[in-house]
């Protein structure tokens, strides 16, 4: 299971909100306006395989983790939640 940690800006300072991978992702591609179906295609990669890592069911290896960051312009660190920013360097 792979949970990953992100400070909401109500929180004070050293509380964390637990985000999982899966509400990280759909959250990017709502703000996007695009189907799973149209990320999937982006990311070249199966319907299934995508619907299956919004649902939890499954998780992307390195690489495709990095597609994905690449993919909705954000840093890894964002993606993953070690960091609340969104820009790559």
């Amino acid at each position: 299971m792979l949970i990953l940690y992100m400070r909401s800006k109500r929180m004070s300072r050293g509380d964390t909100k637990k985000v999982k991978f899966c509400e990280r992702i759909r959250e990017l591609r709502n703000e996007r306006d695009m189907t799973q179906k149209e990320v999937a295609a982006g990311l070249e990669i199966g319907y299934r395989a995508y619907q299956c890592y919004e649902l939890e069911q499954r998780y992307p290896d390195f690489h495709g983790l990095i597609n994905i960051a690449n993919f909705f312009d954000v840093s890894l660190d964002y993606l993953v939640g070690r960091s609340d920013v969104r820009e790559r360097r």
